[in-house]
């Protein structure tokens, strides 16, 4: 069974940061595209951040371009997303997802989380 497990959410001050880890399991996705998106509240899921299978290429929203490092390790199957200097405009349910067709297209990937609550006090 394939499962994608989110962590290192949790509840953080405006300007601190956050780590958050994806761990793949069921299979390998060192040859996908992966990516992270994030749902505040009583919006619609968006696009934070994609990296090719070899880290080559790095996508971000504009709101988080500067701020937030996606990045992945294949030997561990992880993928990671580095938050710094957090707004409390980011605050959401982040969610990381696997093998799209498109890197920005949340309804073109396969493979979903379950999520991390993150939270940003102001």
């Amino acid at each position: 069974q394939v499962q994608l497990v989110e962590s290192g959410g949790g509840l953080v001050q405006a300007g601190g940061s956050l780590r958050l880890s994806c761990a793949a399991s069921g299979r390998t996705f060192s040859g996908d595209t992966m990516g992270w998106f994030r749902q505040p509240p009583g919006k619609e899921r968006e696009f934070v951040a994609a990296i090719t299978w070899n880290g080559g290429y790095t996508y971000y929203a504009d709101s988080v371009k500067g701020r937030f490092t996606i990045s992945r390790d294949n030997a561990k199957n992880t993928l990671y997303l580095q938050m710094d200097s957090l707004k409390p405009e980011d605050t959401a349910v982040y969610y990381c997802a696997a093998d799209p067709r498109s890197a920005y297209t949340r309804s073109s990937y396969n493979y979903w989380g379950q999520g991390t609550q993150v939270t940003v006090s102001s």
